[in-house]
């Protein structure tokens, strides 16, 4: 059995392994030796190949009357490469080279938060997998603190998956984030093969993700992803614009 599908099943059947949390059932340790990561490709949902900029508002819950203020959000899969220590075990590790990509947002044109975030294909199997990100929060423009910030290797961070490349698999539930006490987000795939309609255009064969985190059990956000395109919603924002290549 290749890498992937190995993975897979572990994810959708949720069995009983050690790569299994035992306590929620979703994949939490995933087989990081038989990936080669590199910092370019990555699958139908989910591009780390650099030179792309996404933009997100929820103009259209503003318009509404549902949301009180503009929320906007760009994208942008930078050409920078982040150099990560990936523990292997007795005190040693491998280096990594992982894309880099940042998420601006604002809030009513206000800047709120500025993150460069990285991740790594893992060839062959094409799950791309997240080592981490360094936050930036800003208020009245300074930045005041940096919460949410992990990298894998510190504090005994791990990988965890942003992106399977079997994405329309239903049921799939694994860690997103592997950084105790910091960032434990979770993703569990809902259903598939619909069409979604926003504001960039209409697009085929998409994804929902449902995602929860055990530091805040009750928050829950939902995220709809589609082949070729990647992220197109992310709860009320919605993908309004597409600048560069793929």
């Amino acid at each position: 059995m290749n890498p992937a599908t190995r993975l897979m099943v572990t994810v959708s059947l949720a069995l009983a392994s050690g790569y299994v949390s035992a306590s929620d059932q979703f994949t939490k340790q995933f087989p990081l030796a038989s990936c080669s990561f590199i910092p370019f490709g990555g699958n139908a949902y989910f591009s780390v190949m650099p030179g792309r900029q996404l933009y997100y508002s929820n103009s259209a819950c503003v318009a509404s009357g549902k949301c009180d203020e503009l929320n906007e959000l760009w994208i942008t899969t930078e050409h920078d490469i982040k150099r990560i220590a990936l523990p292997t075990g007795n005190n040693t590790s491998r280096p990594v080279f992982a894309r880099v990509v940042e998420e601006r947002e604002t809030l009513g044109g206000e800047l709120i938060e500025v993150s460069r975030n990285y991740f790594a294909n893992c060839f062959p199997s094409r799950d791309v997998y997240y080592f981490g990100e360094d936050v930036d929060i800003y208020k009245g423009g300074q930045v005041v603190s940096h919460d949410g910030s992990w990298l894998v290797g510190r504090h005994g961070a791990l990988p965890g998956i942003a992106m399977p490349e079997a994405g329309f698999m239903v049921g799939s539930r694994y860690f997103q984030e592997v950084a105790p006490g910091v960032a434990l987000d979770r993703a569990e795939h809902k259903r598939v093969g619909f069409t979604m309609q926003v504001p960039a255009g209409k697009f085929d064969d998409c994804l929902e993700v449902e995602e929860t985190t055990t530091l805040e059990p009750d928050d829950i956000g939902r995220k709809i992803y589609c082949r070729g395109v990647g992220l197109v919603k992310d709860d009320d924002l919605e993908l309004t614009a597409i600048y560069g290549t793929h």
